[in-house]
């Protein structure tokens, strides 16, 4: 078995156990939560994950665990600014807890301080906030996320004999420089990339997970280093987008191995084409619904259970799985989460990605 097969096995197993014990992981606490007010912020747009998975995946969990509790949905799009008035907004509005991905995990550091003396619950999700204390973290092994996708793409060099030598390496294409969890996934990309010897020719931290920015960069190192570049180690599927639109517009074919994550419904059809290598799937409404009862229970009084701590922060982190050719439909069109695919045959396979999906034997 290999190593990607062996990680999405394991990874598989590890949601499973995640979402069977997220309801279960509290302590006795007696305070009521039944007509509570918890709001839900995310960081941006530039992903559809929030709207179509994560903001779906909270509410349904609410719906079932707190009937009465009312969510405050908000998107910040990219802007700090906005994402602080929105803080400000939901705890004018009544919030007793918060669930937050940050914009910027720095300035949200105040944002965590000034709830707390207000007596507002801060949930972290999906991004640390390494400045405060937050009352819990909740998301995916960020650190494991960015060593999977970066050591896929090694042991697919090696499996495809290509050289360490000469002035042959990668490039390096990590996510937002004020994301914290985009720091903890390019450590753990440093880490997967040391497992082979392939030096990284070049790096560059993408401002705001910008897949234009990430274009426009790799663009300037194929020019560069032209065929010297072996592979790259994207920090999500946006920024694999731009990097393989960055091969294509300079001509490049075939395109060297490209890693992402996310799991978006791009990222795995440019797998299926065979442009882009892998991805992640983190399906956003299991930590959704993990984050919705840990807001309820800490409004009760009680104390979720976490595996971890991380930054002084009770953590709870999820497995994820790794995602190519070999296992996309066994894992994300054959999988169900909530009783539905992760994506369906319908939505991959449209257009010039048809033929593709006849090869992996996913059909409409």
């Amino acid at each position: 078995m290999t190593n990607e097969r062996l990680t999405a096995s394991l990874g598989a197993g590890a949601l499973a156990l995640g979402l069977l014990g997220a309801t279960a992981a509290f302590a006795a606490g007696s305070n009521d939560a039944s007509n509570a007010k918890i709001a839900f912020l995310m960081p941006d747009e530039a992903s559809t994950r929030y709207d179509q998975h994560d903001h779906p995946g909270f509410v349904a969990e609410m719906q079932k665990a707190c009937p009465g509790c009312d969510v405050l949905y908000q998107n910040a799009d990219g802007d700090v600014s906005r994402q602080q008035q929105q803080f400000n907004s939901v705890i004018s509005q009544g919030a007793k807890a918060i669930v937050l991905d940050p914009v910027d995990s720095s300035a949200a550091a105040s944002l965590v301080k000034q709830a707390e003396s207000q007596g507002v619950k801060v949930i972290a999700y999906d991004r640390p906030i390494p400045g405060a204390k937050a009352a819990y973290y909740v998301s995916f092994n960020n650190e494991r996320i960015g060593k999977m996708i970066a050591q896929s793409i090694v042991e697919r060099l090696k499996a495809t004999h290509v050289s360490t030598g000469g002035d042959n390496g990668l490039l390096e294409v990590n996510g937002s420089p004020t994301d914290a969890a985009a720091g903890l996934i390019k450590k753990g990309m440093h880490e997967g990339i040391a497992t082979g010897q392939y030096k990284t020719l070049a790096e560059y931290d993408t401002p705001s997970w910008e897949p234009s920015k990430a274009q426009q960069w790799v663009s300037g190192q194929v020019s560069r280093f032209n065929k010297k570049i072996v592979g790259v180690v994207a920090a999500n599927d946006g920024t694999a987008g731009g990097t393989i639109a960055a091969f294509k517009a300079a001509g490049v074919n075939p395109i060297p191995p490209v890693s992402g994550n996310d799991a978006t419904t791009a990222g795995l059809q440019l797998i299926i084409a065979g442009d882009q290598y892998n991805t992640i799937s983190k399906p956003s409404e299991i930590v959704a619904a993990a984050a919705a009862d840990v807001a309820i229970g800490l409004l009760k009084g009680q104390n979720p259970k976490a595996d971890t701590e991380l930054f002084g922060t009770p953590t709870r982190l999820f497995t994820p799985t790794l995602i190519t050719q070999q296992n996309l439909k066994a894992e994300i069109i054959d999988k169900k989460i909530n009783g539905k695919p992760i994506a369906t045959a319908a939505e991959l396979c449209t257009g010039r990605y048809a033929d593709g999906c006849k090869k992996l034997g996913v059909n409409p």
